[in-house]
Order: structure tokens, then sequence, then C-alpha cells
């Protein structure tokens, strides 16, 4: 069995060692160097060749998002981002995943984290992911301009969509900036969408997605309305719904517990967008692992809503699109530099136009 060769980075030394030592619990596992720091990974990244880098988000000398944007120029590999749960990680974590990190785990109790084996199945499960993932996705996501012609026209359904509801996990963060930089700031409908991430991380990706979006983009609050124009992410550690009030779209919270081990789950907010909105509902599954957003996504086209699957060519994980798409569960597949100005014809189609 050829084993997965990690390299970890850490400022700590006891970090390194229990991290190493996590890792290896899993015998498709093996930790072949450490580093200190930014400039002793690159240096050993070129020595050692890993297949996979854990990664410190807060080190001296060179940070993580630092070393993770010299790693993706000299050598691309997979990197799992490796973050404490404060407001400036939280920050930098969601930096790196626009610049190609794979995925993160969040310490449990800061910078040195002595209870992190409570998160030993995440991180020996994400390693393994990412050593599996397409990293020339993740270093450069964009399709050459030829590729870039409109997609093929659809026919007209009787009244244009009056939401849009969004689905992603593993490579999600740099995918959702690519599909909202596509939307221009007067879509006439909002969006909602599920990132699978922990609690703490939510707000500071909103932030980032609302710079670099004509949208504007917060996290979703209970009670709030959702407007046209609006992009709300559901808060990491809760679940995401929709209700209707007359015309109006509401979001609204819950605390029930994990489906399919994520929280927020895209199947809760999709079967409720199917509820309220049915045919005039748009679901997108983006990349991810797992089959969340499968169920949801039957429920809006079962109801004559228009479903859009991520293909596998700009996929970092084929995963959750690929569910939906053999569970016959999505009308169209498409990459994901086509499905802007698909959700833009989706939402402003009307019969006869």
């Amino acid at each position: 069995m050829k084993k997965v060769r990690v390299l970890v980075v850490d400022d700590s030394a006891f970090m390194r060692k229990l991290i190493s030592d996590i890792l290896e619990e899993d015998p498709r596992l093996e930790v072949v160097g450490r580093a200190r720091d930014g400039i002793e990974a690159l240096k050993l990244l070129g020595e050692l060749k890993p297949d996979v880098v854990t990664l410190d988000v807060e080190m001296p000398k060179k940070d993580g998002l630092a070393t993770l944007e010299d790693i993706m120029v000299l050598r691309p590999t997979p990197v799992v981002m490796v973050s404490s749960l404060t407001r400036e990680g939280a920050e930098i974590t969601i930096k790196a995943l626009a610049a190609g990190a794979v995925d993160f785990v969040a310490k449990p109790s800061g910078t040195i984290s002595l209870d992190m084996a409570k998160v030993g199945d995440e991180l020996r499960n994400k390693v393994l992911m990412a050593s599996g993932v397409n990293i020339a996705l993740l270093a450069h996501r964009r399709a050459p301009l030829s590729l870039k012609e409109a997609p093929q026209p659809i026919e007209p359904r009787g009244e244009p969509s009056e939401i849009v509801a969004v689905a992603a996990s593993t490579g999600g963060p740099k995918a959702l900036q690519e599909l909202l930089s596509g939307l221009p700031h007067d879509l006439p409908v909002p969006v909602v969408i599920a990132q699978h991430m922990p609690p703490g991380f939510t707000a500071s990706l909103a932030k980032r997605l609302d710079e670099i979006s004509a949208l504007h983009v917060v996290e979703g609050q209970d009670g709030l309305e959702l407007m046209p124009g609006v992009a709300a992410i559901a808060p990491g550690g809760k679940h995401m719904l929709v209700e209707k009030k007359d015309s109006r779209f509401i979001c609204r919270l819950s605390d029930a517990p994990p489906l399919h081990s994520v929280k927020p789950a895209a199947d809760l907010l999709f079967l409720s967008v199917a509820d309220v909105a049915g045919a005039k509902a748009v679901g997108i599954i983006l990349t991810g692992m797992g089959r969340d957003g499968t169920e949801g996504a039957r429920a809006i086209r079962s109801k004559g809503g228009f479903v859009l699957a991520e293909s596998p060519e700009t996929c970092v994980v084929y995963g959750m699109p690929k569910s939906a798409v053999e569970a016959g569960a999505a009308n169209e597949s498409l990459p994901l530099y086509r499905i802007p100005e698909r959700v833009k014809l989706l939402v402003k189609m009307r019969k006869g136009e």
C-alpha cells in the first residue's frame, strides 16, 4: 500500500509532534518531515516532495498564508490549513482557502491545543481527501477564454426564478468567490448558501466574499429578510432555512442535529427553498465531498425548479455534484465558469422573451 506522505508545519515543537502522532494513527499516512516555519517548510518541500502539507496559520518569519502562496508557485501541493479559532486566524484561513488551500482544521483550544485529538478523525480524513484532489484546479480555476462561450439556451419556463440556493463543501470558498463575482449587484433575487464550515469562520467568509463580489454578502441571521442582490451564508454550526411571509423570504436558523455529519446542511436549506419557492427556485451544487444537497435538489427539481451541478472538470472534489447528477436531481451540469451566466438567464427569463 502506497502511503500518503505528509509534511507537518507548525512553529510549536509540541504541536508538530502531536499532529504527526495523530496523523500516523492511520496506517495510510506517513509524516516524512516537520518544519518550524514557512522558510524551513519551503526548503523541505523541495527536498521531500510530500503529497500533502499541513500548515499552521500563525507562524513567525513567514506565516501560513505567505507560505501557502509560495507553495502554489514553487511546487503546487495539496495543503490543509491548521487554524486557531481567533478572529485573525479565521480571516487568514479564509484567505488561504481562496489562495488554493484544500481545506482546514480548527485547533480546539488555541495555538497550543493539548486536546488536538478531538479533531483527529477530521484531520486524518481531510489529509487523505486532500491527497486525491486535482491540485491544478486549486492554483488555476479559470478556464481559457476560448472556452467561455455562453451556455446553450434553455427552454423558457412560465416565470423567472425568485431565489437561488447554493451548496458547497471542500473547495467551496474559492468556488463561491468565482460564482458570486460573476453575478451583478442588481441580481433580482436573493441567494442563500450552505457552505460546510465550523462556527467562527463563516463571518470571515461572508466578509471576504462581500469585498470581492458586487452582491452584498452577509452571514445569515434568524429573522433576516432576504432581499434581491443579497447573498446570505449559513452560520457555521447552525442550519439555515428559508420561510415565506406574504411575498417576502425570511432567513431562519435551526439548532437541529447535524445531517450527513454536517451543520449547516445543504439538504435542509434546499428542502425549505423547495417548499417556499417551488418552480421558482434555482439550486446549485458546487464542489464538495459526500452527498449533501442531493435530496434537497431532488425536491427542487420535482416541484419544477431548476438545479445546476458543477461538472467534474472544475470541481476540486466531484462528490456532491456527482451524487446529485447520478440521482437524477440535476437539470444540467456545467463547469463553474459557465454557472453565473446560466443563473442570470434563469432569474430573468420569462416566457416569450
